[in-house]
């Protein structure tokens, strides 16, 4: 994994300062979103790991595929990943490329794993408490999760806050067993 990052890196900030030079975060979050989706997929995986295909097969199997969905650029981006054969780097490059942007635009993703569905307020109420803790303008995505038996559990990239009540019994548990 830490090499298929150290691969991705150079191409994810490159796609990043060329993206913020053309005022493209978003667009190119998406593309590169559609992209590392269409590597992902199994039937691609299978055509991007065989000998029998060409990196000129490869680079053309792609942009087939994604050929709406990117840009002049994005096109020019997928041939030089093809010509470099690292095209599998794409998710990595991805997730790095989207790292910028939360950097650069001072945003973060939380997830929120609720056992009860929570309203508007509550909603607005964890984002207005994560942002203060943070520094950063959070975007949150909520699941209900009746296993938890009650609380919630937030993650924002490697911060997570356990407030279950599943967690609590967890660490209580653990504490009785030492």
């Amino acid at each position: 994994m830490a090499e298929l990052t150290t691969l991705a890196r150079p191409y994810a900030k490159a796609a990043f300062e060329h993206a913020l030079e053309a005022k493209q975060l978003a667009e190119w979050s998406d593309m590169l979103a559609f992209a590392a989706g269409v590597v992902s997929d199994e039937a691609m995986q299978q055509l991007l790991t065989s000998p029998h295909f060409s990196k000129e097969d490869q680079q053309n199997a792609m942009l087939k595929v994604c050929e709406d969905k990117l840009d002049d650029k994005g096109t020019n981006f997928i041939k030089l990943l093809a010509r470099n054969g690292r095209l599998l780097a794409l998710p990595e490059i991805e997730v790095l490329f989207n790292y910028l942007r939360s950097e650069f635009e001072k945003t973060i993703e939380a997830q929120i794993t609720s056992a009860t569905e929570l309203n508007e307020q509550q909603i607005t109420q964890l984002k207005e408490k994560l942002a203060a803790k943070l520094g950063r303008q959070v975007e949150v995505s909520v699941d209900v999760n009746a296993d938890l038996l009650g609380g919630l559990i937030i993650q924002a990239e490697d911060l997570v806050i356990d407030g279950s009540v599943r967690g609590k019994l967890a660490k209580l548990s653990d504490t009785l067993n030492v």
